[in-house]
Order: C-alpha cells, then sequence, then structure tokens
C-alpha cells in the first residue's frame, strides 16, 4: 500500500525511506515461499489442501488485531490492550448469544461496541489524558481481563446460538474468519491510500509537529486509530468466540505481541509513518507457516516461543537498521 504522506510531499524524508517499505514487503515474500519450499520438504503434509486452509483459518484472529494495530504503530503508537480486549468482547458476545434471546445482529454489534468503546478510552487518554501509549493500554489491559472476569463470573459463558457459533464455520468451502480478515484488510488498505483520514495517519506518523503545522488535527487521528483498533479487536474476540462456541474470560493471552510482531515484520516503522496492511497480513502468513511448519514438525511449543521472540528482535534490528 502507498507508504507516502502529506510530510513525505513536502520533501521531508529521503527516497531510501519510501522506498525501503517495498523492499521489505519484497523480502518478506520471498522469505516466506523460502520457508514453504524448507516445510514442504521436511513434511509432505505441508502443501496439503486442508494444511493450507488450516493455516489460513489460525492467522485469521491475527491477522484482525495486525490491522488494527497498523494503523496504531504508523502514529507512532503502540496497543497493548489487545488481548483482554478479545478476552472481554467474547464474553460479551458470548453473553448476548444465548438461543432465542436476540439476533445474531446484537451479540456482533455488542462485542464490537464493547472493543469500540474500549479503544476510545485508550484514545482519550493518550491525546487529551497526554498518558504514553504504552501506560494507557497497558492499564486497558488490566481493566479489561478484569471487566471479562467480572461480567463472567470467571467461568466460560456458553449455551451461544448456532447463528453466532457459523461465523467460526465454512462458506462455500472456505472459513468465515478468513474471509473476514480478507475484507477487513482490502477495507483497511483502501482507506490508508485513498482518504484524506489515510493521508493524516501516515503524516502524523511522519512527522507529528510538521502534521500540526499544516492543520491537521493530530488527537482526532490519533483518537481514531485507537478506537478503530479497538473495534477489530472487537470484531476479533467475537469471531473468536464463534470458533470455540464459548466466551473465555482467559482468551486472548499473548495476542497483543503476536499481532505487533505480525505489523512488524510486515515492514511497519515502529516510529510512524511507514508501512502498511499489505506487509502486515505478509507478517501474519510469515508468523502463522512458521507455527504450523513447528506443530507439524513436532517441536515444542516452547521452542516456538523462543523462535518467535528472536523473529521479534531480528524485525526491530532491521527496522533500526534501516534508519541508521
Amino acid at each position: 500500500m502507498p507508504c507516502r504522506s502529506e510530510a513525505d510531499a513536502s520533501g521531508g524524508r529521503p527516497l531510501r525511506d519510501l522506498l525501503m517499505p517495498s523492499i521489505q514487503r519484497g523480502s518478506i515474500l520471498i522469505a516466506l515461499l523460502a520457508i514453504c519450499l524448507i516445510l514442504s520438504l521436511m513434511t509432505p503434509n505441508f502443501l496439503t489442501v486442508a494444511n493450507l486452509i488450516n493455516v489460513a483459518r489460525q492467522i485469521s484472529l491475527n491477522g484482525i488485531l495486525a490491522v488494527g494495530v497498523t494503523f496504531v504503530l504508523l502514529t507512532g503508537g503502540v496497543d497493548l490492550s489487545l488481548g483482554s480486549l478479545v478476552a472481554l468482547t467474547g464474553v460479551v458476545a458470548a453473553t448476548f448469544a444465548h438461543p432465542g434471546d436476540y439476533p445474531v445482529v446484537v451479540p456482533i454489534a455488542m462485542g464490537i461496541l464493547a472493543g469500540t468503546a474500549c479503544g476510545f478510552v485508550n484514545g482519550t487518554v493518550v491525546t487529551w489524558g497526554k498518558v504514553a501509549p504504552f501506560i494507557a493500554t497497558l492499564g486497558m489491559m488490566t481493566i479489561a481481563r478484569g471487566l471479562a472476569l467480572l461480567v463472567s463470573g470467571g467461568r466460560p459463558v456458553s449455551n451461544m446460538s448456532p447463528e453466532l457459533t457459523r461465523l467460526g464455520g465454512e462458506l462455500a468451502g472456505l472459513p468465515i474468519p478468513v474471509l473476514i480478515l480478507l475484507v477487513v484488510t482490502l477495507a483497511a488498505g483502501f482507506f490508508l491510500a485513498n482518504t484524506r483520514m489515510g493521508r493524516h495517519v501516515y503524516a502524523v506518523g511522519g512527522n507529528e509537529r510538521a502534521a500540526r503545522s499544516a492543520g491537521i488535527s493530530v488527537p482526532r487521528v490519533k483518537l481514531f486509530v485507537y478506537t478503530l483498533c479497538g473495534a477489530l479487536a472487537g470484531l476479533a474476540g467475537v469471531v473468536l468466540a464463534a470458533r470455540i462456541t464459548t466466551g473465555q474470560p482467559n482468551a486472548g493471552l499473548g495476542y497483543e505481541l503476536d499481532a505487533i510482531a505480525a505489523v512488524v515484520i510486515g515492514g511497519t516503522s515502529l516510529s510512524g509513518g511507514v508501512g502498511g496492511v499489505g506487509g502486515t497480513l505478509l507478517g501474519a502468513l510469515l508468523i502463522g507457516v512458521i507455527n504450523n511448519g513447528l506443530d507439524l514438525l513436532n517441536v515444542s511449543s516452547y521452542y516456538q516461543q523462543i523462535v518467535k521472540g528472536m523473529i521479534i528482535v531480528g524485525a526491530v534490528w532491521l527496522d533500526q537498521k534501516t534508519k541508521a
């Protein structure tokens, strides 16, 4: 996706910085294809249609979350509350999804609204409260987890209607969560590339002072991205609840790290202004393929965590090297 902000148009950034996201996406794609080739040679089950569909299903939730985090990181922020928001919104959706209580649109809307409200609070605390994003979202991570436990009574919320659980099923042979991810990614990519607010997101992350001088409302942009991130976390929470047919108050542990990892690996700069959802999707695919391959090779989940951590550190190191 285009990564040129209004600040770039004024000549504020070198050509290398503008080309770097495309170069990184190409590198990620090559690495992804290489890993797929290696895994196909090491295990015959990797390239089966069933396994590839399983990989797509596994990355769908992380992909939805990662798209939301992309907006936040593009402004130079961060959101650590995503995992807890997934748990809270899943519990909220499941609470309204008992058979015969409400139409299916109600639990879906309530879950997304709960995430949107939490995202709005995050944005308000960051923009108007002047609290560092790391601290604000860390606090929300704890608050949302506590609310999830409070709403559910500390127990899984079950007995969900079949209409809602169908969201975790398939449509024409394709997992519905994957279709949702594709729609979210395409919509987000179009938004960033073709709307005024999308350009403002890049401008704020590229040079906040220049964005203010250009008349851009920086607080409004930041409030928007945190609210959108919360809404997508709410969508992911609803989809997860539909997949596992319960609202789990302990769900989503570590999801925020996976989402941030996918975004950073996909070439979005931690300092903001550079990146896009195309790279984010590739990053989520890379993480999903590695996890799936290690599972097929019967590698312990403990080692998988080590590998994931090394990938995150390597991606951040590369991001810093490109700015040197």
